[in-house]
C-alpha cells in the first residue's frame, strides 16, 4: 500500500468516526430533547471511548479532543455548554493516574469514572431545586426569560410546597418582548437559567437577559441564576464584544457567512456581569457571584 493510499484511508476512518460522533449527539438531541446540551455531548464523549479502538492513552485523548472540537464547531447547539460541559469532563476523568495499566484497562476505567461524572451532572437539577426553595416564598411574583430546562425543574420542585406565578418572556428577535419593564414593577425576583457562568460570576444566556438584568437592577429587584456546575467555564468577557463567533451564532451560520456579514446577524445570546446578579443557585450551593472564580478554580485544579 502507497503512502497516498494509507493517508486516505486515515482520512476515511476519521471521516468515519466524525459521522458516528455527530449521528450519536444528534440522535440524543432530537430523541430527548429535555436533556441539556452539556449532558448530551458529555455522553456523546463516552460513546467516543466505548467506540476507539486507539493503541495508546496519547491517541485516545488526541480522539476525544477531536471530538470536543467538532461538537463545538460543528453543530447548532449551545457552544458556551458544550464548551464547559466538554472541558470539565475532560479535565475529571483523566485526573488519575493510568500509567500501569494497559490500554484496554485504561478505557474501561476511563469509561467508568465518565458515568461517575454523568450521574452527578444528571443529579445537578435536583440538589439546584433543593438548595433554591428558601427564596421561593408564597406568592412570590417571579420573571424568567425563555425556557430554560434547569429553571423549569426549580419551579416543578418548588410548585409542591408554594404557591407563585411566573411570567415568561420570548427571546426570539422576532418576538421580542417589549413589556420587562412594566411587568418589573409587580415581580418579587428575576430567575434565569444561563448556558454559561463565566469566571467573573456573570453569565452567558439567551439574548435579552442582560436587558433584563438592567431592568431589575434599576428597580432593586433580586435577580437570581440556576444553573448546574457543568457550565462553569474559564473564560472571562469583559463586556458582550468580547463574546466569540462561535458562542454568539450558530455553526451553520458561521460557515455560511464571512466575518463581515456575521455583524449583520442577531447574535444568540448576550452577557450579563457580575455586578447584576445577586445569587446563583448551583448544585455546589449557592453562590455569590464573586465566589464564582474560586469554585472553577477547585473545579479545574
Amino acid at each position: 500500500m502507497t503512502h497516498d493510499n494509507i493517508l486516505m484511508s486515515s482520512n476515511q476512518q476519521d471521516n468515519l468516526e466524525n459521522d458516528q460522533t455527530l449521528q450519536y449527539f444528534t440522535a440524543i438531541r432530537l430523541q430527548e430533547p429535555e436533556t441539556s446540551v452539556a449532558i448530551t455531548a458529555i455522553r456523546t464523549l463516552i460513546d467516543v471511548i466505548n467506540r476507539s479502538s486507539a493503541g495508546t492513552m496519547s491517541e485516545l485523548s488526541h480522539e476525544l479532543k477531536s471530538a470536543v472540537q467538532l461538537l463545538t464547531t460543528q453543530t447548532d447547539s449551545s457552544m458556551p455548554s458544550v464548551k464547559s460541559g466538554c472541558e470539565l469532563f475532560l479535565r475529571f476523568i483523566t485526573l488519575a493516574k493510568f500509567d500501569t495499566f494497559a490500554i484496554d484497562e485504561c478505557r474501561q476505567k476511563l469509561i467508568e469514572r465518565g458515568k461517575v461524572f454523568l450521574d452527578r451532572a444528571l443529579s445537578s437539577r435536583q440538589r439546584i431545586s433543593e438548595y433554591s426553595q428558601e427564596f421561593i416564598v408564597d406568592g412570590s411574583i417571579i420573571l424568567t426569560h425563555s425556557y430554560s430546562r434547569v429553571v423549569l425543574a426549580l419551579l416543578a420542585y418548588a410548585s409542591k410546597f408554594t404557591r407563585f406565578k411566573v411570567f415568561v418572556t420570548e427571546s426570539q428577535p422576532d418576538k421580542s418582548d417589549a413589556s420587562v419593564a412594566y411587568i418589573m414593577e409587580k415581580v418579587t425576583f428575576v430567575l434565569m437559567g444561563a448556558e454559561a457562568v463565566v469566571e467573573s460570576g456573570g453569565i452567558i444566556n439567551k439574548i435579552g437577559t442582560f436587558n433584563i438584568a438592567i431592568a431589575a437592577h434599576e428597580m432593586n429587584k433580586p435577580f437570581y441564576v440556576a444553573s448546574e456546575s457543568f457550565k462553569f467555564v474559564r473564560y472571562y468577557p469583559l463586556n458582550n464584544r468580547d463574546l466569540p463567533d462561535h458562542f454568539k451564532y450558530k455553526a451553520s451560520t458561521i460557515a455560511r457567512l464571512s466575518e463581515k456579514n456575521l455583524e449583520m446577524e442577531h447574535p444568540l445570546v448576550d452577557y450579563t456581569p457580575p455586578a447584576y446578579i445577586t445569587l446563583l443557585f448551583t448544585d455546589i450551593g449557592t453562590l455569590t457571584p464573586s465566589a464564582v472564580s474560586d469554585e472553577l478554580i477547585k473545579l479545574y485544579i
